[in-house]
């Protein structure tokens, strides 16, 4: 359920080689398909300086892994989760140079977060791409207690956090990666509706 016309949400293209010192691809789940169609368009020596990170999240996306190491020389980093990734992007952007670039595909959690990451290394957006691919399931922070709810395809959601039941709005905070959820019973406690799936 991508809404289009809200301002506040991210805009996604796909991946296209650009020049530079360095090229770091993030991706997750289906969004190694973003990085296999990138590569149909790389010129010589694009991955002598690419580094993969990569985070398959079930047994689909461990079909990828082969493929994805084929494309670069370096050792293809393989996370358990986007949380366990977070670390070695860091520590990958602490090692970059001027003129790196930044390739993120797959959920929007994966890319919303990345993307904090990144920024925070000082790098310039226009160096940064972004590809959504695969789950439109949703990270939601809570404007209550702030508690942030991963992989949310319901509406409402109840907070892991303090146990309010959500209205899922589709304003997308940069700042934090995720939407904004607001208590859907304050005015009525007990009367939120039944959970239906909404985010797939």
């Amino acid at each position: 359920m991508l809404v289009e016309g809200i301002k506040s949400r991210p805009i996604y293209h796909p991946l296209e080689p650009k020049p530079g010192s360095r090229h770091i691809l993030v991706a997750d789940a289906e969004g190694a398909e973003a990085i296999l169609e990138l590569a149909t368009k790389t010129p010589d020596g694009f991955w002598d300086k690419a580094r993969i990170l990569y985070i398959p999240r079930s047994a689909v996306g461990k079909g990828y892994e082969e493929r994805l190491q084929a494309l670069t020389p370096f050792p293809l980093y393989v996370g358990p989760t986007i949380a366990a990734a977070i670390p070695r992007l860091t520590k990958e952007l602490s090692d970059a140079q001027m003129g790196t670039q930044i390739y993120l595909a797959g959920t929007e959690g994966l890319v919303g977060q990345a993307m904090i990451v990144a920024l925070e290394a000082g790098v310039d957006q226009g160096s940064i791409q972004r590809d959504h691919r695969g789950s439109e399931a949703r990270r939601v922070q809570c404007v209550h207690c702030k508690g942030i709810t991963e992989e949310v395809t319901t509406q409402p959601v109840k907070c892991t956090h303090c146990g309010l039941m959500l209205l899922v709005r589709d304003h997308y905070s940069r700042r934090i990666g995720a939407f904004q959820g607001v208590c859907i019973d304050a005015e009525q406690p007990g009367t939120a509706p039944e959970p239906e799936e909404a985010f797939l």
